[in-house]
């Protein structure tokens, strides 16, 4: 499929990762198609020219935005389109709002996350429920959070496709001052690299809510980077360098920054929290709750060895003890 040079571009999604997305999409006079489920926050935002929810300091220029509640519209009339919701809505929203096909679009996912229950990565999902070719298909990573963005401060994102003419025509959309991209072939890997950060992420936050300290923290995440390695290359063996800021410095950023949500929830948990407390006082979705189970369903078919993300698993979903799970896995790390 051959993009315009000037493409009209659609995003689905009304978080901040979706209204940083627009950001950078809008910076260089672009203009894009906007969907969102929620009619009343698209009419405060023509009001308020930003997002009512998310990122309220991003003043939006309105003449560049049309904003619809119509995701078969938006489809219709945009030629790239941007996935940027939560992983666990991703199947209800497109099943229950898409009408029209999507193989004839590229196909842009900005998503950390895996399809609950099947168990999909997003561009899986996207290739066999709608058909989209694997060559139009482009995944976004980090590291790189909405925030920073929002900050305009200096950030680096990957555009991984099978075909790397598409992702480079892509990434230019997004390429601002503030922005600068690069480009991978490695769809698979940066896909599961991403829902993994999440779940290391969520790991490291319950050992800083345990009083673990730096040191710790520094063999935890080198620890976190192996195992990534093992899992990507067993899922999906090809010619990776895990040292690539789409795997090694998205997992630092996710593990480490203060506007990381998987590590404030793992904080939580570690302090004490509930799960479902935890999710309650939080705002924003921890992908790495989901990712987390999806990950270890995943894993009991290649057997790869995961203590951290067996770790995660046991204090989130078998409720064992973050203080007796955490001193169990020390042993296993080296």
């Amino acid at each position: 499929m051959e993009i315009e040079n000037k493409p009209r571009i659609g995003v689905v999604g009304g978080g901040s990762w979706a209204t940083a997305i627009a950001k950078m999409l809008t910076e260089n006079n672009g203009h894009i198609n906007w969907f969102m489920r929620n009619i009343e926050s698209i009419k405060a935002f023509k009001v308020l020219k930003h997002n009512p929810r998310y990122l309220c300091e991003v003043e939006f220029d309105l003449d560049r935005i049309s904003f619809t509640d119509d995701l078969d519209k938006l489809v219709m009339n945009s030629d790239v389109i941007v996935f940027a919701i939560p992983s666990a809505f991703v199947k209800n929203v497109v099943t229950s709002r898409l009408h029209v096909p999507l193989k004839d679009k590229v196909v842009v996912s900005a998503i950390k996350g895996l399809i609950p229950e099947e168990n999909l990565t997003i561009g899986e999902f996207l290739h066999k429920q709608y058909e989209v070719p694997l060559e139009q298909i482009v995944i976004i990573s980090g590291p790189c959070h909405s925030e920073e963005i929002a900050l305009e401060r200096l950030s680096y994102l990957t555009f991984a496709s099978q075909n790397l003419r598409v992702a480079r025509l892509v990434a230019q959309l997004f390429e601002c001052f503030y922005v600068k991209t690069t480009i991978s072939d490695d769809i698979y890997g940066t896909e599961y690299g991403a829902v993994l950060k999440n779940v290391f992420a969520i790991a490291s936050g319950i050992c800083h809510g345990l009083r673990y300290g730096d040191n710790f923290q520094a063999v935890l995440i080198s620890n976190a980077i192996q195992e990534m390695e093992r899992f990507v290359n067993t899922v999906h063996p090809m010619q990776r360098d895990i040292k690539f800021s789409a795997y090694l410095g998205d997992l630092l950023v996710t593990s480490y920054s203060q506007f990381s949500r998987n590590r404030t929830f793992g904080t939580m948990i570690g302090k004490g929290y509930s799960v479902k407390s935890a999710q309650m006082e939080m705002l924003m979705i921890a992908e790495g709750y989901f990712g987390v189970k999806g990950i270890h369903e995943i894993n009991e078919q290649f057997n790869v060895h995961m203590p951290i993300t067996n770790a995660v698993y046991n204090i989130l979903y078998e409720r064992i003890s973050p203080t007796v799970e955490i001193r169990l896995l020390t042993d296993e790390l080296r």
